[in-house]
């Protein structure tokens, strides 16, 4: 597609497909590292996640947009925000919402019982959908995903950015992992605000457990047409970087045990103060980027053993 029109400079490279704001500014690869609050439930980390929207609800006037968290990870938030929907008390905050997917697996029908969008509707209920002021998700039944995926970045920087990007933590291999759906070594760059990379066995797999660990009921036909996806949809490092805060969640590690491994290795990797030393070492393991965020709260549990 042609995007010279658009506010977004296109970058391809090894069928990596990256797209980055024209007017981006140089980023400073500042090691805040990571401190995480393990917690002793679900339940628990679903209310800490909740009590972020609220401070940052508290903090400001206006909109609030927020990228939701597919799979397992936020599931305890959602069930709490789709309960606060089918009342009254939080009707006024619900209605600044602007709420944004992370991330998608392609071509996909929207409609597909493994498409974070009828995870999230099933979840968060429609009450939540109709009291929300907008919900864009990335569009995956479209054979033009560029010119999709550029729409919905054009809405999200018309509203200003995430408030919060609520993430999770997906384990690759050679103890590596990624945020959102960025894979190691798609070439994610501290500029790219998003990607459309080839799809791995790896994610692919995760991305199916984790559905099925959810408790998503998930057909036949919906599994066979989520293997023959052939891309993966993700915002990218300057997505999670530009946003004001980041919430971490990872409550999985007893179905998904590479976590220990991979979480850990987030946290105690020495990263290197050589600019392009630093690069290699987060295109192999993408989880470390959000060690480059001044403001990240990372809620686990017990199970990553810590």
């Amino acid at each position: 597609m042609n995007i010279s029109n658009s506010q977004f400079t296109r970058y391809e490279e090894n069928n990596n497909v990256w797209l980055s704001q024209k007017s981006g500014e140089e980023f400073n690869f500042n090691d805040y590292g990571i401190v995480p609050t393990v917690l002793g439930s679900e339940a628990e980390v679903g209310q800490a996640m909740l009590k972020e929207l609220y401070d940052t609800a508290a903090s400001k006037e206006g909109d609030i947009n927020i990228a939701l968290l597919g799979g397992r990870g936020a599931q305890e938030l959602h069930r709490l925000l789709g309960n606060l929907a089918k009342s009254t008390e939080q009707d006024l905050l619900l209605a600044r919402l602007n709420v944004f997917t992370q991330d998608a697996l392609a071509s996909l029908s929207m409609n597909n019982g493994l498409s974070f969008v009828r995870d999230f509707e099933r979840i968060l209920g429609d009450a939540f959908f109709k009291k929300i002021k907008s919900f864009t998700p990335i569009r995956t039944d479209t054979e033009d995903l560029e010119s999709a995926l550029v729409q919905y970045l054009t809405k999200l920087e018309e509203l200003g950015g995430l408030d919060i990007f609520f993430i999770g933590h997906g384990p690759e291999e050679n103890h590596a992992s990624h945020l959102a759906y960025i894979k190691p070594f798609s070439g994610a760059k501290s500029e790219h605000i998003a990607g459309i990379i080839p799809i791995s066995n790896s994610i692919l797999e995760h991305h199916i457990s984790k559905f099925k660990a959810g408790g998503s009921l998930i057909n036949e036909n919906d599994e066979k047409e989520c293997r023959s996806a052939k891309y993966i949809l993700t915002l990218g490092p300057a997505a999670i970087l530009q946003a004001k805060k980041v919430v971490q969640s990872v409550v999985d590690a007893d179905s998904a045990p590479a976590k220990v491994q991979t979480y850990a290795n987030v946290i105690n990797t020495q990263l290197s103060s050589d600019t392009d030393q630093l690069l290699q070492q987060l295109n192999a393991n993408p989880g470390l980027w959000i060690r480059l965020h001044p403001n990240t709260e990372s809620f686990v549990l017990p199970n990553l053993g810590l």
